[in-house]
């Protein structure tokens, strides 16, 4: 595909900062943001409420292509689904779990790629995700990678969801993410890898600020 609208691509691990530092750029800029995880988690919802087996692949598919979403840009975005507010229920750690399982899966992927490009308008997009520079926008205009170590990136797991009167254990925390990883890095279908061209920042031991500041540096570096 030919990009005419500039795209800057996001990528990396689960809690890495993907996220707030996305959504930062894109009001700084005043792009347009995609949360591809948002979406995956969406399918999750749907896929549960159906209670559909997310080793069921065609039955996924099904549900990925007829399923109703619709995101409002307040702050924080809000997502709807068949018009159910469902901008809760994608925060728990059960969803990004499912979620994690069904992405592994080519034909669910292929059934949602059209539904993220169709995020790329004027003036600009800033793509989050997994497979944002590889696969969705391979010719984006900036890739980024953004990484942390993994129980850098538990620890803020768990004071967000601390701070929401969840009640986690850290340890469990950190195997869930080690086990999200390995399942995204090893999947057949659009693996987690760094994409060609990007930028790697690292995050552990950077602010949320510091992040951003480097994101424009790169941005206004080419």
């Amino acid at each position: 595909m030919t990009t005419k609208v500039p795209v800057i691509t996001i990528d990396g691990p689960s809690g890495a900062g993907k996220g707030t530092v996305s959504r930062a750029l894109a009001k700084k800029l005043g792009w347009h943001f995609l949360d591809s995880g948002a979406i995956y988690r969406s399918l999750a919802v749907a896929v549960t409420q159906a209670a559909i087996d997310p080793q069921d692949i065609d039955a996924v598919v099904r549900v990925a292509e007829s399923m109703d979403l619709r995101f409002e840009a307040n702050d924080p975005p809000r997502i709807f689904l068949g018009g159910q507010d469902i901008s809760h229920k994608i925060q728990t750690e059960d969803c990004g779990s499912t979620a994690s399982k069904i992405a592994a899966h080519g034909p669910v992927r292929q059934a949602l790629l059209q539904k993220q490009r169709d995020f790329q308008r004027e003036p600009g997009l800033v793509a989050d995700g997994r497979d944002m520079g590889t696969v969705v926008f391979p010719d984006a205009s900036y890739k980024i990678f953004l990484t942390a170590s993994a129980e850098v990136r538990a620890k803020r797991r768990h004071k967000q969801l601390k701070e929401k009167g969840a009640d986690v254990n850290l340890d469990r925390l950190t195997k869930e993410i080690e086990e999200r990883d390995r399942r995204d890095k090893e999947r057949a279908e659009a693996p987690l890898t760094v994409p060609d061209g990007a930028v790697l920042i690292d995050s552990s031991d950077l602010t949320i600020d510091q992040v951003i500041a480097r994101c424009l540096d790169i941005i206004g570096g080419r």
